[in-house]
């Protein structure tokens, strides 16, 4: 596939009730840092809010932070509502508190990678470059 010849756009979000968004600016400045753009969409967003966000963006990677527990209902809601936009090449990454169990059960609806608190910014960085080579059309 060829190189994309702009940087990789990724938006974060925080989803739901949860306001505890420190952890979701780290990524974002860390993703900017490794030569992204970044859209952050701020604090209590839904999972529409955050779908309309990406295709006005055109977003290569949709970032969720979810500490609330919640990651059960709003990352199925996020893939129904790409699927139904025909948003299908669109990375849906993101990281909090979430079971390994659950976090099979996400992969299985396609979900990419989840990263658990206190993962590397570098390993995510590297995640996100890695799949927009692999999956992304310029």
């Amino acid at each position: 596939m060829e190189k994309l010849h702009r940087p990789i756009r990724v938006l974060v979000a925080k989803v739901g009730l949860d306001g505890h968004d420190r952890g979701a600016k780290i990524i974002a400045a860390a993703l900017r840092d490794a030569g992204m753009e970044v859209i952050y969409t701020g604090l209590r967003q839904t999972a529409e809010m955050v779908v309309n966000a990406a295709l006005q963006e055109d977003v290569d990677a949709i970032g969720i932070s979810i500490l609330s527990g919640a990651h059960m209902t709003v990352f199925p809601k996020i893939m129904q509502l790409l699927k139904e936009r025909k948003l299908d090449d669109v990375l849906v990454t993101g990281g909090g508190i979430i079971p390994e169990d659950d976090m099979q059960e996400l992969k299985n609806i396609g979900v990419g990678k989840l990263f658990s608190p206190g993962a590397k910014t570098n390993d995510i960085a590297d995640y996100i470059k890695e799949w927009v080579k692999e999956n992304r059309i310029v």
